[in-house]
């Protein structure tokens, strides 16, 4: 089956050019043109991904990221006219995968959106063992499922990705670099604040106390290392 795409924009130039560089690889295409219909769009039609404007009447993007995380995992792509790191941030912070600043290009737009299907997918690493524990936190590979203490932890498809990678290496220091390369791909080496922060979002979700972690440790000016207790 096609994967579905729904574009979230009022400016109906952009929704155009998306959904005709989409349709273009083989994608279907849904559309809503502000967050409230969005919303509905999203229970009804269940989107493999959603590519969200950030400033939209009725309901802006941000506020649509932040009430869908309340529910769903979907991955979520969002666009903005502003390029300022605070946005970005915030963006990533409330849950977005993604961000890519206005105006864009077909190559770039595309890219973004194989990169983060990519990384929803169930392909990637073979594990060695079925499951990963540290303390009360169980990582089950073989179900891409995460406990804490017996209680299910919801995560994205990309905090997973990142957990994954940090899991079956366990032990291991794994370098930003390889961290961004590996689990968001080659065109993201250079974006460290999305390792920054999904690394924190991670351990918000993870760990007892965020600010003195035990399972997802900083290895200062080098990257990161999960500490597998067996």
């Amino acid at each position: 089956m096609k994967e579905r795409i729904l574009i979230v924009d009022d400016e109906l130039s952009i929704l155009k050019f998306v959904r005709s560089n989409l349709q273009d690889k083989g994608y279907a295409v849904i559309s809503a043109t502000d967050g409230e219909e969005a919303l509905h769009l999203i229970e009804r039609e269940l989107p493999d991904l959603i590519i969200l404007d950030v400033m939209m009447p009725r309901m802006d993007g941000f506020e649509v990221c932040r009430r869908l995380r309340q529910w769903s995992q979907t991955p979520i792509i969002m666009l903005s006219a502003r390029g300022d790191e605070k946005d970005k941030v915030k963006c990533l912070d409330l849950g977005a995968d993604d961000y890519i600043v206005k105006p864009f290009g077909a190559k770039e737009l595309m890219a973004r959106v194989s990169a983060v299907l990519r990384r929803t997918r169930k392909a990637g690493i073979f594990p060695t063992k079925s499951s990963i524990t540290s303390g009360d936190l169980v990582i089950n590979l073989a179900k891409r499922q995460v406990t804490r203490a017996g209680m299910e932890v919801k995560l994205t498809p990309t905090e997973y990705a990142l957990l994954q990678e940090l899991a079956v290496n366990a032990g291991k220091v794994l370098t930003h670099s390889h961290l961004l390369n590996k689990v968001w791909g080659p065109e993201y080496r250079e974006e460290r604040e999305y390792l920054h922060v999904f690394v924190r979002r991670l351990r918000a979700k993870l760990e007892p106390d965020p600010n003195h972690p035990r399972y997802i440790l900083t290895v200062s000016g080098v990257g990161y290392q999960f500490k597998d207790s067996g």
